[in-house]
């Protein structure tokens, strides 16, 4: 199970979690989700981050293997084969699906859409720079499927539709950041990315818009959906953060796996004191 866990990196689900469960709580109108619904929610997010992570390893074996970067990962080495990675993104579907499936038909009916997502981005940066947004893209998915577990209908999009929009700015900005670890393998081997199609200081400047342009999505949905004084230091804890990822780009570690996971903590925060009180 290690092994396994390691494979999909069970641990950077705490991007996607923060934003899932505020997408639950805006759609709740102050009432605390029932524990039934939560642990599905969860089994669905850990089903789909599984089947997201699982995807884009198998796509990508091969470039992998030629990047020293990630030559150690499981596939490349050999840990893991394919036949056991493609195991684990079965593991990964029926999770996902069973817990669609018990939380509602709607959400049931909806779920082949993130799988959709997940298939297409990996494959992107083979073509087009724009590779960023479709891991946003999967990623702003969660807010979405959050709303809909608690309210699954198309009413009142509007209060999601930010939080989505949030996170695929933030996402798209963060992984600009996370890709100027490759850059001159992605220019040696012709794939697309920021850094290595406009340069690393190029690259980080449109980062740094992203993320300006996510706050200021982020301030559409405070004012929109949470208006609460008691929310707003959270509202202004983001952008600190957001800001500070800028600064501290050049430290990927620190900018992308920590004040990331931090960041989303903090949305799902202003929204929890938004929402109850």
């Amino acid at each position: 199970m290690r092994k396994y866990f390691s494979f999909v990196k069970i641990e950077h689900t705490l991007f996607s979690l923060p934003l899932i469960f505020s997408g639950m709580l805006l759609a709740s109108h102050g009432e605390l989700p029932g524990t039934g619904i939560v642990l599905l929610v969860l089994a669905a997010a850990t089903g789909a981050r599984t089947v997201a992570f699982a995807l884009n390893r198998i796509i990508d074996r091969h470039i992998d293997a030629r990047n020293p970067r990630t030559a150690t990962r499981d596939l490349p080495s050999g840990r893991l084969t394919l036949q056991e990675a493609i195991g684990v993104m079965g593991a990964g579907l029926g999770l996902y699906f069973g817990a669609a499936y018990f939380i509602a038909p709607f959400c049931l009916m909806m779920s082949p859409i993130p799988l959709a997502i997940f298939l297409i981005y990996p494959t992107m940066k083979r073509y087009t720079p724009l590779a960023h947004f479709g891991v946003g893209m999967g990623l702003a998915m969660g807010p979405l499927g959050g709303w809909f577990a608690v309210s699954p209908s198309f009413d009142h999009l509007l209060t999601p539709a930010l939080l989505s929009v949030f996170t695929l700015l933030w996402v798209a900005g963060f992984d600009i950041i996370y890709a100027t670890l490759d850059e001159e393998f992605d220019r040696k081997e012709s794939l697309y990315s920021f850094p290595s199609r406009f340069g690393r200081e190029r690259a980080l400047r449109y980062s740094g818009y992203l993320h300006l342009a996510a706050f200021a999505v982020l301030v559409i949905l405070f004012v929109h959906s949470v208006l609460s004084l008691l929310a707003l230091p959270l509202l202004l804890l983001t952008g600190l953060l957001l800001y500070f990822e800028q600064k501290k780009a050049e430290d990927v570690e620190l900018a992308f796996f920590k004040i990331n996971a931090v960041a989303g903590f903090s949305v799902l925060a202003m929204v929890g004191v938004g929402v109850w009180l």
